[in-house]
């Protein structure tokens, strides 16, 4: 009998550390661990660098995919879900051995037990981690947000700053023919010295500017390159020709509902609502106790075993009113951030949606009526200056007029399109193309 007591232990022995046993998931982990393979399966890391012909499109799909940011979020998230399994597991059962030794070994007694979690406990304890895979998820979908607006943020100051110089090329240009003209009629006696200096003296001032421009350019690309997850040892990355400009207007009202439904923080925010649900539960299962059991069996003398049970006493009731108190407290500083996370995201929706519409008026302005007007009064002052009904300082401002209108325009789709961008990615939490994201859910925010 002996025997076959040791075959028995010895035998549960090796399956139990050669096997393995699993146990039953739940259905948030389930559902966490679906949530995953579906964004994994879309996601890559390391891709290639952009080709000459890429478009912004292209470069916020590389960039959100290879941004350390984002892979770092990815890779919390990833543990988070790990995280479920851990704490709806049962402890390890244990292999104990006890012997009695006087001159000689008396008395062998293997045995096996196992700690038993009180009702209600890993069921607790599973969903306060499920709630807390969730919360990562959303941190996950925000630096994919803020990637994808980083990368936008970079490009447009670049590719408006080509276009800057070349508006002071083309002025430049322009600078050199008025030269012309006033050397032309300085010969024959129609204008003076003065005005081939003050022609000379602004197109010198403008190649500064324009060279100025130039150096930033190296500032802007770093930027760019960064914003792509790029190493700087890594060649620099050609930049987009087209910026994908869109022009329709916006529903504010309706982007507002959207944004308080799906904006990646207020879905982390309302998460961490959950989760702090979840520890109350948690805590309030504190209370039950925990149990052990298990047997040893005697190998010296005929079968005989010696089972065992205990039970934990949760006597100190200061300790479980404390740990209840701590996760009411966590709930409700969790809503009030979530209230004050509504609060902050209406306030920079107004003060993106008003930048936007800024923009809007202010193109409007320089496209019909400005920038014409400025063309025309400049041909109407070359020409007046040509036959000598005007000075030739007249020209200079109508140029400086001219230039200064298209900087303007410049600048003012410039912000327009980095609003744009802040207000749809980073407060309406717009799906930036078709980046591996959950499609989003359409429910409010719990408060």
């Amino acid at each position: 009998m002996k025997q076959i007591v040791q075959l028995i232990l010895s035998g549960l022995a090796a399956v139990l550390l050669t096997t393995g046993c699993r146990g039953l998931a739940t259905s948030g982990e389930k559902s966490a661990r679906k949530d995953l393979a579906e964004v994994s399966r879309q996601w890559q890391t390391n891709l290639a660098t952009l080709t000459t012909n890429a478009t912004l499109h292209e470069a916020v799909y590389l960039a959100v995919q290879n941004h350390p940011q984002v892979i770092a979020a990815f890779a919390d998230w990833s543990a988070s879900v790990e995280s479920i399994t851990v704490a709806r597991s049962l402890p390890d059962p244990k292999l104990t051995f006890q012997a009695y030794i006087q001159d000689n070994l008396t008395s062998l007694m293997p045995g096996l037990s196992a700690d038993i979690p009180g009702y209600g406990k890993r069921d607790a304890r599973a969903a306060a981690a499920t709630s807390n895979s969730r919360a990562k998820y959303f941190q996950f979908a925000a630096a994919v947000q803020q990637t994808a607006f980083g990368l936008q943020k970079s490009y447009y100051p670049l590719h408006f700053l080509d276009a800057k110089l070349n508006v002071n090329r083309q002025t430049l240009t322009l600078l050199s023919k008025l030269e012309a003209l006033a050397r032309a009629k300085n010969e024959v006696g129609q204008g003076t010295l003065q005005d081939v200096l003050k022609a000379q003296m602004e197109q010198k001032q403008l190649q500064t500017e324009t060279t100025n421009l130039e150096d930033s350019r190296q500032v802007m690309l770093a930027q760019f390159k960064a914003a792509l997850g790029l190493r700087p040892e890594q060649a620099d990355p050609p930049v987009p020709a087209e910026p994908n400009f869109t022009d329709n207007r916006l529903d504010d009202e309706q982007l507002l509902a959207n944004a308080l439904i799906q904006n990646p923080r207020l879905q982390e925010l309302a998460a961490e609502i959950r989760s702090a649900e979840a520890n109350i539960q948690v805590a309030r299962k504190e209370k039950m106790p925990d149990f052990s059991a298990g047997f040893q069996a005697e190998v010296y003398e005929p079968p005989f075993y010696w089972p065992q049970a205990s039970i934990s006493l949760p006597i100190w009731r200061d300790k479980l009113a404390a740990e209840r108190a701590a996760a009411e407290a966590g709930l409700r500083a969790a809503k009030a951030r979530l209230t004050a996370g509504q609060i902050s995201l209406a306030v920079e929706f107004a003060e993106q949606s008003y930048l936007v519409r800024e923009a809007d008026r202010q193109l409007v302005l320089l496209r019909e009526s400005l920038l014409p007007r400025a063309k025309q009064s400049l041909e109407i002052a070359r020409v007046a200056y040509q036959s000598s009904r005007v000075d030739f300082p007249n020209v200079i401002d109508a140029e400086r007029s001219q230039l200064n209108f298209q900087l303007d325009e410049i600048a003012a789709q410039t912000q327009r399109e980095i609003a744009r961008a802040e207000l749809i990615l980073m407060v309406a939490g717009v799906r930036p193309g078709n980046v591996p994201l959950l499609k989003p859910t359409n429910t409010q925010p719990a408060n």
